[in-house]
């Protein structure tokens, strides 16, 4: 019975030193970590942002290259800005709003051809009649609102962040332009063109425009730089702290959405037929000609497989550090310690 207890008293002790252990280290982890947040500065800032760049639209699996173009955009900025006290290196978490506007135009290179087969003129001759657009652009104007959320580091005078732009597109407007050329062709013979008598046309300027919309936008962001100005590593209370900061970088934002709604529209719409009737004669008249529609290219069947958001440029950026509330700045900048000495109370300063 004696060395049942004996071992009890044991298993007990042991049981209660296991306990104490646990508890030992989470005392530690939670004092170091209290210590490392205790050192951390963390300050605020507001501020805003302009920047500048080439806008294009990539479209995947088309016959149309890469549209080109320019954009720019202002907005809001708050950065919290987090780091060892006196160090030249903090964690950046940036949230903003904005809004940017840009231009950005597919061109066509080749000629793009629509024929109306089998027709039949007055004299009853059979032959195509063919509408041939030259020089074809597709112009996008484009108005969106975006929300950037990008966390980062800064070292010194160099910065960069990463993160995501949502983005939500207002306000969107083609512009299709093209030179429209029509002719004739019989079997055996060369094109009969230059002929007004027959409507065919050549070099006539060919434009349409409508607003549409472009879908929700989500881009992936980059952005390297450094900041403007000198930078000072003292703390003392002669050194220049400026209140203010400049930036200067470059970024590249690429978008991870299908901006485009697939379209089932044609590109030209034009008349079903070359009519010889005596209600709609064809003969030195514009009829072929007369309400032609030209629908923009992003909406027409079959265009991409996808359409995805890219911009290239740079940022300017300003901003202001907001009050630290509860801060001794003649304790903290001006002097490390304070060091009372004398029976008097005289206080002696060391920096």
């Amino acid at each position: 019975m004696g060395n049942r207890l004996q071992r009890y008293y044991k298993k007990m002790k042991q049981t209660n030193y296991s306990v104490k252990k646990h508890q030992y280290r989470l005392i530690f982890l939670f004092t170091l970590l209290f210590s490392l947040t205790a050192q951390a500065e963390v300050k605020n800032y507001v501020g805003a942002y302009a920047n500048l760049g080439e806008w294009s639209l990539l479209a995947a699996n088309s016959k149309y290259s890469t549209s080109f173009g320019v954009a720019g955009g202002l907005g809001f900025q708050y950065e919290l800005r987090v780091g060892p006290k006196y160090s030249q290196t903090h964690f950046l978490l940036d949230l903003g709003v904005g809004a940017w506007g840009g231009m950005t135009s597919f061109i066509q290179g080749s000629n793009q051809n629509i024929t109306l087969p089998n027709q039949t003129d007055l004299d009853g001759d059979n032959f195509d009649y063919v509408y041939e657009l030259q020089n074809r652009q597709d112009k996008y104007n484009n108005l969106a609102l975006q929300v950037p959320l990008m966390v980062g580091v800064q070292h010194r005078k160099f910065y960069m962040l990463a993160g995501v732009k949502v983005g939500a597109n207002l306000w969107t407007k083609t512009k299709s332009t093209a030179m429209l050329t029509t002719y004739g062709l019989y079997e055996g013979l060369d094109p009969f063109r230059n002929m007004p008598e027959y409507q065919f046309f050549s070099d006539k300027p060919l434009s349409g425009g409508v607003k549409t919309s472009l879908n929700f936008d989500l881009d992936l962001s980059f952005e390297i730089g450094g900041r403007i100005g000198a930078v000072y590593d003292g703390t003392g209370f002669d050194i220049p702290k400026s209140k203010v900061e400049y930036r200067l970088a470059a970024f590249v934002d690429y978008g991870l959405m299908d901006l485009h709604k697939k379209g089932t529209e044609e590109a030209l719409i034009a008349p079903s037929g070359y009519n010889t009737g005596e209600t709609a004669p064809v003969y030195n008249t514009t009829s072929m000609l007369d309400n032609l529609v030209m629908n923009d290219i992003m909406s027409t069947e079959g265009f991409a497989s996808s359409v995805n958001n890219l911009m290239i440029g740079l940022k300017f950026t300003i901003l202001f550090q907001m009050p630290e509330s509860g801060t001794c700045i003649l304790c903290r900048d001006n002097y490390h310690s304070t060091v009372r000495s004398g029976r008097r109370g005289g206080v002696k300063y060391e920096e």
